[in-house]
């Protein structure tokens, strides 16, 4: 008669079972892993073609130097493809901005919301009219400024004030005021 030690040796099944669960664990884990880099691989350039290009983010900011800019004067330059208008007021059409009850206006605005604080007398807005897209003059030197001093429209005649404020013709708000801050005392960084 065979003699029994005390020790239990497993089967070759139950061995077979256990490592079967093994191999067929690590081909799972394999095989999602690979379709997960695939589909990673395959998504990389469709998100990436999504980007802008480095024209377009050149063209995210402008800067404009507004040392040059003397009371009363305003200057045009470029953001996005689109002109932009950059006004130093003069203590007088600051007063007179201010005067205007705000409650009468179409588009409600005073001048400190549309300016940043410290630099009251400075006022950037977009120079397109917000009726049909066109480019309002009294900007430059000699233009028409329209009935209030600030901006002409002369596509449809709206009138806009020192402060960039629809009074008076068919467009509908102000003149947009974009996103800036100055960097410097004598630079804005517009966008």
């Amino acid at each position: 008669m065979a003699e029994t030690t005390g020790t239990v040796t497993p089967d070759a099944a139950s061995m077979a079972g256990e490592d079967g669960f093994r191999r067929r664990d690590f081909i799972h884990i394999a095989a999602v892993s690979a379709a997960g880099v695939g589909g990673v691989v395959t998504l990389l350039p469709l998100v990436s073609q999504m980007s802008p290009s480095r024209d377009v983010l050149a063209a995210s900011t402008t800067e404009v130097d507004v040392s040059a800019i003397e009371p009363g004067q305003a200057i045009k330059a470029e953001f996005r493809k689109q002109p932009l208008f950059v006004r130093r007021l003069t203590p007088t059409e600051i007063d007179e901005a201010n005067a205007v009850d705000v409650a009468s206006l179409r588009d409600p605005a005073s001048l400190i919301e549309r300016t940043k604080d410290g630099h009251h007398d400075m006022l950037v807005t977009m120079g397109i009219c917000t009726h049909l897209g066109c480019v309002p003059l009294g900007a430059a030197e000699g233009e028409n400024k329209g009935d209030y001093g600030g901006y002409f429209c002369p596509c449809h005649g709206s009138h806009y004030d020192t402060a960039g404020r629809i009074r008076k013709g068919p467009a509908p708000a102000n003149l947009v005021v974009p996103d800036y801050e100055f960097t410097s005392d004598s630079v804005i960084r517009v966008g």
